[in-house]
């Protein structure tokens, strides 16, 4: 077995956590960057505000563009931010070389608690492939502090 394969149990078995650097993965450029669900609702969140302003009045507009960038805030990002996740670990889960680019990149980290208390942690300082190697057989971890 492959780290990767071997990482891939883990991941599935939910006894490592993967980490994802959102902000670069979510920029234009990125293999998993949608413009779609970057720019438009925002293009549309601002052409509605001037469309108030121009339309009825400032007051509107203002509330439209509030009402609007809380939508954005709230509802929007968290869902964009779960979906970039998604399609990160997908990708980079699919192929060991792509791993190993967004590793290097330092877009991914792994994290797990062990059964006695220990927490791991790697990033691309370290090379990921010991430190799922060095992880004990028939891992089980428990949940993160404070949950």
């Amino acid at each position: 077995m492959t780290e990767l394969e071997r990482l891939r149990a883990l991941l599935a078995a939910d006894q490592v956590k993967l980490g994802v650097h959102i902000r670069r993965m979510n920029s234009p450029g990125s293999p998993v960057y949608r413009t779609s669900e970057n720019v438009a609702p925002a293009a549309a969140i601002l052409a509605l505000s001037f469309g108030s302003t121009m339309l009825v009045h400032f007051y509107l507009g203002a509330v439209v563009l509030a009402l609007g960038c809380w939508w954005w805030l709230t509802k929007h990002l968290p869902r964009v931010k779960d979906d970039v996740f998604d399609r990160t670990a997908a990708l980079v889960l699919s192929d060991e070389k792509l791993f190993d680019f967004w590793w290097s990149q330092g877009v991914l980290s792994l994290y797990a608690r062990l059964a006695d208390g220990e927490e791991r942690a790697a990033t691309s300082r370290q090379k990921w492939r010991d430190w799922v190697r060095a992880l004990p057989d028939g891992l089980q971890i428990l949940e993160p502090k404070g949950r």
